[in-house]
């Protein structure tokens, strides 16, 4: 319902000082009722209060588990590292070993055409000479040499495959080390996802606490409201509501002769920005154009008609005096047109019509042009 429009019409009736509404007696009612309706027994928790302390409760425990989350991805970390770790000593050791195996049977072969030469003619020759030249054997392999040419080839051979022998158990051992490792990966992401998992219901449970929170705080906004209203009604009028609207006022007063007018335009469509009578209106329209029949000019803003009008109390309502909602009646501005009943054009979809006084927390003031 927040009014934006807007009117440049010429002033018809003397100005007076632009003032803010003074809405001290509303809020004075307000203070009477509001706490009837959210005040708890002494020394027992309210709902609220006990939805509150689980909210607490469980935005610590979020707390708590995303450090262990935190602590447990690292740990993951580590283990996926250290694993890696070993994969590759275990791919340097496997090829460390096929490259032995590979020398061993090209020696075999070698050294064995050798140990038969050196037989045959008792002495090394040539071919031997060229297997230990340069790079491609070592010491030990020299050594083992002269120990096939004098005829102790299966020792030799036995020492070749000593480092072969070495290399695939230290193999094994990497290989039994990693399968821990492994395991202890799968452990690390086993207890990370459950953490995991572990927040995500405390965030739903926080959530679902949350919803009741609002709920509750809802609940005591609209009893807070439905207080403040039965009490500005009982100020507002001794005598029961009348069951039929009010005749127009009597007399010949500006007042009256707005509420006439804008009356006249019951079941008019509300239109925003609208003034135009039997067409559409919106509501500072309506009061704009109602109050103009009675020769009184008002802007056509519903904030601007409340600082351009004499604040009054809603026990000294008359028929015509206007009642504003939101900060600085922004949001919308109705008739009281008596009997504690008012003409408003409320918002689309709706058309002008006659409605009980409503003073809900929204409720701005009341005030005369």
């Amino acid at each position: 319902m927040t009014d934006l429009g807007g009117s440049s019409r010429p002033s018809t009736r003397r100005p007076k000082p632009t003032r803010l509404l003074r809405l001290l007696p509303v809020a004075g009612l307000l203070a009477v009722a509001v706490p009837a309706a959210v005040a708890t027994s002494a020394g027992a928790a309210s709902p609220l209060s006990t939805e509150q302390a689980k909210a607490g409760q469980l935005e610590a425990e979020i707390a708590q588990t995303g450090r262990q989350i935190d602590a447990l991805d690292q740990r993951y970390q580590a283990a996926l590292a250290k694993k890696a770790q070993l994969d590759a000593q275990i791919r340097a050791t496997t090829a460390q070993i096929d490259q032995s195996l590979a020398s061993i049977a090209k020696d075999r072969q070698t050294l064995h055409k050798a140990a038969i030469e050196a037989y045959v003619s008792g002495g090394a020759s040539a071919a031997v000479s060229a297997l230990f030249s340069g790079s491609q054997t070592s010491a030990m392999d020299s050594s083992v040499y002269n120990q096939v040419v004098t005829g102790d080839l299966g020792t030799s051979m036995a020492k070749l495959h000593t480092a072969v022998t070495q290399l695939a158990a230290q193999r094994q051992t990497l290989g039994t080390e990693d399968a821990a490792a492994a395991q202890a990966v799968a452990t690390a992401q086993d207890a990370f996802q459950q953490a995991q998992a572990l927040e995500s219901q405390q965030r739903a449970a926080l959530a679902q606490v949350k919803g009741q929170i609002a709920t509750l705080i809802a609940r005591q906004q609209a009893a807070a409201a439905a207080a403040a209203q039965a009490a500005a009604q009982r100020v507002l009028t001794a005598a029961p509501a009348p069951s039929a609207p009010p005749p127009p006022p009597a007399g010949g007063g500006a007042g009256s002769v707005a509420v006439r007018a804008a009356e006249s335009q019951l079941g008019v469509p509300y239109e925003w920005g609208a003034e135009d009578p039997g067409v559409g209106f919106d509501c500072s329209g309506l009061t704009a154009w109602a109050w103009g029949q009675a020769g009184v000019y008002l802007p056509h803003y519903s904030g601007a008609q409340m600082a351009d009008s004499t604040p009054v109390p809603i026990s000294d309502l008359q028929p015509g005096d206007l009642l504003f909602y939101g900060p600085g009646g922004s949001t919308h501005v109705a008739m009281y047109a008596g009997g504690g009943m008012m003409v408003e054009a409320t918002y689309p979809g709706t058309v002008v019509r006659l409605d009980p006084v409503r003073f809900g927390t929204d409720f701005a003031g009341a005030g005369r042009p």
